[in-house]
């Protein structure tokens, strides 16, 4: 734990007020103009795969160019922009509109089926296969670009697992006080999206179980992506500079959720981010947010049966 907080009070120090301030209120507004006019409502809205990929690909390569703008006029003696930082700049917002907006594939698998097992199959199947989908265009990055380390930080040498259950427990309090708001409580628990299979089965435990274990594997890939190849893959040029334009990009992927998630996804994004920074490993930020996922799925579970 003193290593996580001797990392944190570093980046602190080494930080550029200004660069800061610029990319926190950049964020700011992008975050009051979803609430106010729906950008990601928006862009979930349009019925077509191409016309949702391009979409979503314009609000991420915003935020992410914008913020690197930012840090470009802040470190413009210490950022590299070699011809590679430019195809990373336009591959991380394509990969991740990609994983967003497409989901033929699952439903190639799926749709065969009849109700209710084609509309379960979807939903359990889409995050593993978007995982896969994901991992490999990262694989195919990094080999290709010759980045240091195993990919994206997929380590485990040495990797010390204990600080990060003890930074999770320190999130209770707030998911237990996030887990009494009306917002919060129309998202989670997510598992809910399945209890239309209630009806068709004898328990239920068992669906839930492999729905959750399946939400879970998300949470692979948004630390493998944001944290793993957005920041290690950048910090080729960039050097710790790359943490920020991370935690925007992250902050824009949240749109969708309840206010106070999506403010604290800024300030969260930037901490695991300067953690696999100096580890040079997501393992224990996957950690922290899956733990916190999963407790916000009980918070919610239990956050509805107090209200009944």
């Amino acid at each position: 734990m003193k290593a996580i907080v001797g990392y944190l009070q570093t980046y602190v120090r080494s930080l550029n007020l200004l660069s800061f301030l610029g990319i926190t209120l950049l964020t700011a507004v992008l975050i009051t103009l979803n609430y106010t006019v729906g950008i990601e409502e928006r862009c979930m809205s349009i019925p077509h795969y191409g016309w949702r990929f391009l979409a979503f690909f314009g609000v991420f390569l915003f935020v992410f160019s914008a913020a690197w703008l930012i840090q470009w006029l802040a470190h413009r003696n210490t950022i590299a922009l070699k011809p590679l930082f430019w195809l990373l700049l336009l591959a991380g917002p394509a990969i991740f509109a990609g994983k967003v907006s497409f989901d033929w594939l699952t439903r190639l698998f799926t749709n065969h089926y009849a109700f209710p097992w084609d509309r379960y199959g979807y939903l359990i199947l889409n995050w593993p296969l978007k995982c896969l989908l994901v991992l490999g265009f990262i694989t195919l990055i990094w080999k290709w670009g010759k980045f240091e380390g195993p990919v994206a930080g997929m380590s485990i040498k040495g990797f010390d697992a204990k600080p990060y259950f003890i930074l999770l427990a320190l999130m209770v309090p707030l998911i237990a006080f996030a887990s009494t708001q009306a917002d919060f409580l129309r998202t989670y628990p997510k598992v809910h999206r399945i209890d239309f299979i209630e009806p068709y089965v004898n328990q239920t435990w068992s669906y839930k179980l492999l729905y959750e274990l399946c939400y879970g594997i998300d949470f692979l890939t948004i630390e493998t992506f944001f944290r793993g190849f957005l920041i290690l893959a950048f910090a080729r040029y960039a050097g710790k500079a790359a943490i920020l334009p991370m935690a925007a990009f992250y902050c824009a992927i949240h749109f969708g959720k309840p206010l106070l998630e999506c403010i604290t996804s800024y300030m969260g994004g930037m901490i695991l981010g300067v953690v696999v920074y100096h580890t040079r490993s997501i393992w224990g930020g996957l950690i922290v947010h899956l733990g916190i996922a999963w407790l916000m799925e009980a918070g919610g579970a239990i956050g509805h049966a107090w209200l009944k």
